[in-house]
């Protein structure tokens, strides 16, 4: 992942998307921002722009990268145990980590708590269990993510919903039909020599540029405050 994220048309579409969504929130100047599941910190780069940023990441050596580029505040651990006080933070996001965590619930509960009153979160989550591959295996998924259980998860711990939508849609139809061909293809013996590999993985470098441009025309629809309807992901912005 760490050797994607820079250039992976996935990564880059994913980030226009977050900040763009980011700009038309209404934060504090100079306001504490979390991003909770940090990786190696390339996020947070972007993140500078609203406020003193803080991250958190797993996995120890993807935290001394991100402190490795100047990110001080970047601890190791996990996003259910938080180190920072109750209501430390005006903005925090959580990009693709909550399906990673065995309960959502207890995982969004601890992100409330380090939130100011009117503060938002910013998740986002793969979308359609139906979709299910050897990608979330790979990555340690738990699930994947429709409307109604997104929205029931945060209501659940006291977070109110203020913008929901999905995105990597003009690629959604092909994206499923090739995981549907994986799934009738496959034989055991090749299931098991494929067991580590990730949809990242699968894209040549050369067209990752091609590949970019359907969630750079999202962007610009998803700017003017609109919303599409069905996609490969969910984004969510909630508000404690």
């Amino acid at each position: 992942m760490v050797e994607h994220e820079d250039r992976h048309w996935w990564f880059r579409g994913r980030r226009r998307i977050v900040l763009d969504e980011l700009s038309r929130l209404p934060l504090p100047s100079g306001a504490g921002v979390l991003d909770a599941g940090c990786g190696s910190g390339r996020l947070l780069d972007e993140l500078t722009r609203f406020g003193a940023v803080s991250g958190i990441e797993l996995n120890e050596d993807s935290a001394a990268l991100a402190r490795g580029r100047g990110h001080e505040d970047v601890h190791a651990g996990a996003v259910e145990q938080l180190p920072w006080p109750d209501e430390t933070f005006a903005l925090v996001t959580c990009l693709d980590v909550i399906e990673h965590t065995p309960d959502d619930r207890v995982t969004l509960r601890e992100l409330r708590r380090v939130l100011r009153p009117g503060g938002h979160l910013l998740v986002t989550v793969p979308a359609y269990q139906a979709l299910w591959s050897r990608h979330d295996v790979t990555n340690g998924h738990y699930r994947r993510y429709d409307r109604r259980m997104l929205r029931a998860a945060a209501a659940e711990v006291g977070l109110t919903l203020e913008r929901m939508t999905s995105f990597n849609s003009l690629l959604l139809a092909p994206a499923a039909l090739v995981r549907l061909l994986q799934r009738a293809r496959r034989d055991p013996a090749v299931a098991a020599q494929e067991e580590h590999a990730s949809d990242i993985e699968m894209t040549p470098a050369w067209l990752s540029p091609a590949l970019e441009m359907p969630l750079r025309l999202e962007a610009a629809w998803l700017r003017r405050g609109r919303t599409l309807p069905a996609g490969l992901s969910l984004l969510a912005v909630l508000r404690r």
